[in-house]
Formats: C-alpha cells, structure tokens, sequence
C-alpha cells in the first residue's frame, strides 16, 4: 500500500509538471514581448497577461480567437497579424481608452473608474451583442 501511495503522487508531480511544461511552451518569451502597436512596448508579463485574460473572459473567447497557431504545430504565434481580429482588437481597445479618456476623465491610477470595458458591449460574446449598445437618441 505505501508503494501504491507514492506511486500516486509520483504520477500527479509529472503530470502537473507536463501541464506546466504545456503551458510554458505556448506563452510568448520571456525576453520581451514582439509586434505591440497599441499596449505599450515594456509591458510587464503580468500586465498583459491580465488584459488578455479580461479580452478572453468580455468576449468568450480563448487565445486563438485572436491569435494564429504556428504551422503544424499547437504553439501560438503571438506576434502574428494574420488574423484580421487582432487589428479590431486593437482598434476596440483604442475606442474604449478614448471614450474612458474623453467622458470619464480614466488614468491608469488605481483611483480612476474605467466606465467602458470590453465587457459593456460584449457581455462575454465574441460579437457585440445588440441590447447591450447604448443608443444615441436621433441616429437610429
């Protein structure tokens, strides 16, 4: 029984440390981040990390919605701009920063109230959903 004990937790260390190992091998390098036109160019991994995982979680969307894998391989390539989402991306995140800039005064201060988010339109969908978008009165 001891040996069928250590042979189960022998079992769950390799099998997180394929998971890590998985995971790891999808992430962009360590060595900085390539092809940023909108985020700025010395980004922490920690904050981009969390601006994506907020993209993924407004629209319902993984990694790949946005991003191309590498040809015949499962490894993204994140500095890719084959996918025309990426650039809507970019320009949805360029929108929602004026707007937050012009009519709620948003700095990056920790104090300040980002008013729009991804998350205001898309309400976890990949597309706008249409109740959600405020109506300007006189342009329907």
């Amino acid at each position: 029984m001891f040996v069928m004990h250590i042979s189960a937790k022998l079992k769950i260390i390799l099998l997180l440390g394929g998971l890590v190992s998985l995971i790891s091998a999808t992430l962009p390098s360590r060595d900085g981040f390539k092809n940023l036109k909108v985020l700025p160019k010395n980004i922490s991994e920690d904050q981009l990390f969390k601006i994506m995982d907020n993209f993924n979680h407004s629209l319902g969307v993984s990694c790949e919605f946005c991003h191309v894998k590498k040809a015949g391989t499962d490894d993204i390539d994140f500095p890719s701009d084959d996918k025309p989402e990426k650039e809507i991306t970019r320009k949805m995140f360029t929108m929602t920063a004026a707007i937050n800039n012009k009519y709620f005064n948003f700095t990056q201060s920790k104090d300040a109230v980002q008013a729009i988010t991804c998350f205001t339109c898309h309400k976890g969908q990949p597309r706008p959903v249409a109740d959600s978008i405020p109506q300007v009165p006189g342009n329907n």
